[in-house]
């Protein structure tokens, strides 16, 4: 199951343990039956980051952890190497909030709405700078485009903060809900990195999976 294969890659980045919070027994079922360990969390949560507080609950309730990542379910083919950078933003200590973009190459990237863009304030030769905005939009006008990477570590207080938070006028218009970070005073840094990891969004990204698996 593809669950099982994002279970596997967060594994191989050797970075703590892994659990997959899940709304449905099905998908519970098929984790634990391949080794892994799941959380069955509520199935009305407003968004994946309120399922992960629930979960982190659950699997770390005296606090014991520093940063926990929320990897959505739909990357089975993401490098562990990809995860790991997300941490690298925290070394901030004033970082909330760290995520992932990749340089957009694509023109046509640029235009599509499906392809959130990140607005950064990122010095020249660096790797990690300070996301301003986030839109579907092709924004800044000029310049570099960033693809923002759907992949988030929280610091667990950050978190705790964001999800008691309701959502906001921005997150409501472009339907992001990092912007309720923004928009409420959170810092959010996002590392660069090279590529964007393969979503699994349609038929035809199931089959690229597929080859792309069959291929190791």
């Amino acid at each position: 199951p593809m669950i099982v294969q994002v279970m596997k890659r967060a594994a191989e980045a050797a970075i703590g343990p892994v659990v997959v919070a899940a709304a449905e027994r099905q998908i519970a079922d098929a984790v634990i039956a391949a080794g892994g360990r799941a959380v069955l969390t509520r199935a009305g949560h407003p968004s994946g980051s309120d399922r992960v507080w629930e979960a982190l609950g659950a699997v770390d309730p005296q606090g014991k952890h520093d940063a926990v990542i929320n990897l959505q379910g739909d990357l089975p083919t993401i490098g562990p190497d990809v995860i790991r950078a997300v941490l690298g933003p925290l070394a901030e200590r004033n970082v909330d909030i760290a995520t992932l973009v990749a340089e957009i190459t694509d023109d046509a990237e640029g235009i599509d709405p499906n392809v959130v863009k990140a607005v950064l304030s990122i010095r020249p030769g660096e790797d990690i700078g300070r996301a301003l905005y986030f839109s579907r939009a092709p924004v800044p006008s000029s310049g570099t485009l960033y693809h923002h990477i759907g992949i988030y570590a929280f610091r667990p207080r950050a978190l705790r903060r964001f999800v008691d938070i309701p959502p906001g006028g921005l997150e409501k218009t472009e339907r992001l809900e990092q912007l309720r970070a923004l928009e409420n005073g959170m810092r959010i840094d996002a590392a660069r990195v090279d590529t964007v990891p393969l979503g699994v969004d349609t038929p035809a990204d199931l089959e690229r999976a597929r080859e792309i698996l069959s291929a190791r």
